[in-house]
């Protein structure tokens, strides 16, 4: 790395905020990628027989474990329990609940927390912190790929509007200008309305209108980088549109939008939650913090619902916000004067 480069990461590490909450989101999300490990209705591993078997990953009948179905063996069964235990043993996740899994023990439903429910049960008894579990995972997954695909088609949307200018410029604005006063939550309730929702279909609804972000910010660096010494130079030897763009044009209006990335995935993640929230978002039964927050709402006597949905969601998006502030001081460029 550069000097300079060196300073924006100092900097950047000099917010103590932003640096421990890039460290406690990363810590946090990468739990949440082994969540069929911390939270299953499955045994990691087990031994049966002299056999081994890993229910997480193969589907096994229960006849392979002296039961009499050849359906999928239920593993919290007290006669498979008691048949794997009479010749061999099990590891269990920490959490014994999947996402889906009922606990037809805990009634009524919703259940208050309980040692065997830390955060207790929703109203079809299934545990709060295992949906916790997966509805974050699924809302960082979600919001890191609408972030990623969204900037790429805003940046080449900018840079293609700044760079070439003229009746290109014109043409877009004016489209971009429609475009951005649709209303855009109604529309993207009607179009989840119309087809069965489903993860990549609702990545892709919100595509259609997040891309916007930084279109502005990359127009008005390329408006006015692309007149630079350096550019005219390179265009009078002969170097190609595209080469400029993406190696003399482009990393200077880079430096500006990175600072925004954090913002839009924090949108992201709160347009995600919205439409779970009014029942326009992921399927029925998909693990979601907006689906909680609605669940909170309906069982008011359930404070733990409304508290759980609520600190999670407040506490992920205030993380997100204190890394771009620290983002965006470290590329400030009053601060990066030599």
């Amino acid at each position: 790395m550069n000097a300079m480069q060196c300073r924006k990461l100092r900097l950047f590490y000099a917010n103590k905020r932003g640096f421990w909450s890039l460290i406690l989101l990363a810590v946090l999300f990468f739990i949440s990628l082994f969540a069929e490990f911390i939270a299953n209705d499955k045994p990691v591993v087990l031994k049966y027989h002299g056999a081994y078997y890993f229910p997480i990953f193969r589907f096994y009948p229960e006849t392979t474990f002296g039961g009499d179905f050849q359906t999928e063996a239920d593993y919290r069964d007290a006669h498979i329990v008691q048949k794997i235990a009479a010749d061999g043993w099990m590891i269990w996740p920490l959490i014994r609940y999947s996402y889906m899994t009922i606990n037809y023990d805990a009634v009524p439903a919703p259940m208050h927390p309980t040692p065997d429910n830390l955060l207790g049960t929703d109203d079809q008894g299934r545990d709060v912190l295992a949906r916790l579990i997966y509805g974050f995972r699924i809302s960082m997954l979600f919001g890191m790929a609408l972030t990623f695909i969204s900037s790429i088609i805003g940046i080449t949307a900018g840079a293609v509007q700044g760079y070439f200018g003229g009746l290109t410029d014109l043409l877009f604005q004016r489209f971009m200008e429609i475009w951005g006063g649709l209303p855009e939550i109604y529309l993207l309730i009607i179009l989840a309305s119309i087809v069965e929702p489903n993860i990549w279909w609702l990545l892709g609804l919100m595509v259609l209108f997040s891309w916007m972000a930084l279109v502005h910010l990359v127009r008005a660096e390329f408006l006015r980088v692309r007149n630079f010494d350096y550019v005219r130079a390179a265009r009078a030897l002969g170097v190609s549109e595209w080469k400029i763009i993406t190696r003399h044009v482009l990393p200077n209006a880079l430096i500006s939008t990175i600072t925004f990335i954090p913002f839009i995935m924090n949108g992201s993640i709160v347009t995600l939650t919205s439409l779970d929230f009014l029942g326009f978002g992921l399927p029925p039964g998909s693990p979601s913090l907006g689906e909680l927050l609605a669940q909170g709402k309906g069982n008011p006597q359930a404070h733990w619902l409304g508290f759980t949905g609520f600190i999670t969601l407040a506490g992920m998006l205030s993380l997100l916000v204190f890394i771009g502030e620290a983002v965006r001081n470290a590329f400030d460029p009053r601060k990066n004067a030599v």
